[in-house]
């Protein structure tokens, strides 16, 4: 039996969809966030020593990271209409999109939320404003900023061609680079990107989809 170790508002809500997808059977875990630092629990700690979630109990022990859960399900779990791509360039696109949301996409994505956050912390005393906004202003524009940018101008200009990430059908890449493609929409930082809209929307209108949300429990997409 598979056990999937969720936590709220995290990575471990895709896995859910995937899970519900594949149609195999799973137990879920439940884990809240600290109210205070909004970190996961330590008790996820004993089950993973980095004591993040996605957290997945499996036969075979115990494995973490969104993109080595997706592998292990999709090698051990694949069905006929949810697979990975054999060969030739559907394949390489899964590879590619596969290692791409967690490599290039999310980092600058996670990065500007974290520089946001600060300048909205140094906001106080007032006189600290000015000085807090050049900061995190330089280095958004420096690096971060236009990383980002490069980033959702390449999928938004492959989403505008392709239905799905990896061939004709949804595999293991969409299940990956839906985490923060639905971030960026409910963000509202998708407002230039409608093939990144309506991706997310196809997502969202999956019953797979809509079943793992309502095992899932709320899930703040921002």
């Amino acid at each position: 039996m598979l056990t999937l170790h969720h936590l709220n508002n995290s990575r471990s809500q895709r896995i859910l969809w995937l899970l519900e997808e594949l149609g195999v059977e799973y137990k879920i875990e439940f884990y809240q966030r600290d109210s205070v630092t909004n970190l996961a629990p330590a008790s996820l700690r004993a089950l993973h020593p980095l004591g993040r979630s996605p957290v997945l109990s499996t036969p075979d022990g115990v494995i973490a990271e969104s993109g080595a859960i997706i592998e292990y399900l999709v090698k051990y779990h694949a069905t006929r209409s949810f697979t990975a791509p054999e060969s030739g360039e559907a394949l390489q696109q899964y590879w590619f999109w596969l290692h791409f949301a967690e490599g290039s996409l999310v980092p600058p994505l996670v990065a500007n939320l974290v520089l946001e956050k600060a300048r909205q912390k140094g906001s106080k005393p007032f006189f600290i404003k000015p000085i807090t906004d050049k900061l995190v202003d330089g280095i958004i524009n420096a690096y971060y900023g236009p990383n980002l940018a490069q980033s959702l101008r390449y999928t938004e200009a492959y989403l505008s061609e392709h239905t799905w990430f990896a061939g004709d059908a949804p595999t293991g890449a969409d299940v990956q680079m839906i985490f923060p493609l639905e971030s960026l929409v409910a963000s509202g930082r998708a407002g230039d990107f409608p093939a990144i809209q309506s991706y997310v929307k196809r997502i969202h209108a999956r019953d797979a989809y809509k079943a793992a949300l309502e095992k899932g429990g709320e899930y703040a997409y921002a």
